[in-house]
């Protein structure tokens, strides 16, 4: 839906409150929920005072929205955001030189959303499933 994104946009206390009514009913549902897509094209260097669409303060505004309604659920299993580095895309008046809903610019340099990432993931618990010496 990309809630604060395409769907409400730059509004993200209107976001996260649909979002966090669609978590709700999916909990109801009874089975795992990974989110495989979502965030907010941002142009890398562009800063704001306040967090206002495009910035990358309001990049890394909407994923911690996105992230907290995760962190609030135990039915909630993951996470992947969309997306690892901007692209180019066909030419239109929803993009801005490509898409860039990257993590990293083009040429893979960190956008401020990398550095809460790396803060974030960091603290994933290492259950060491890729030990050779358990079994």
């Amino acid at each position: 839906r990309y809630y604060g994104w395409y769907n409400l946009s730059g509004d993200l206390e209107a976001a996260s409150y649909a979002w966090n009514l669609e978590l709700d009913f999916w909990e109801k549902i009874g089975k795992p929920v990974m989110m495989t897509e979502y965030g907010a094209d941002t142009l890398a260097g562009l800063h704001n005072c306040a967090p206002e669409m495009w910035s990358e303060e309001f990049q890394a505004e909407l994923y911690k929205m996105y992230s907290k309604a995760f962190d609030g659920r135990d039915f909630f299993i993951g996470e992947q955001a969309w997306n690892f580095a901007d692209y180019a895309t066909l030419q239109g008046c929803m993009r801005a030189d490509g898409n860039r809903k990257g993590i990293f610019t083009r040429d893979r340099r960190p956008k401020l959303i990398a550095h809460y990432f790396r803060d974030r993931w960091e603290h994933i618990p290492n259950f060491h499933y890729k030990n050779k010496n358990n079994s």
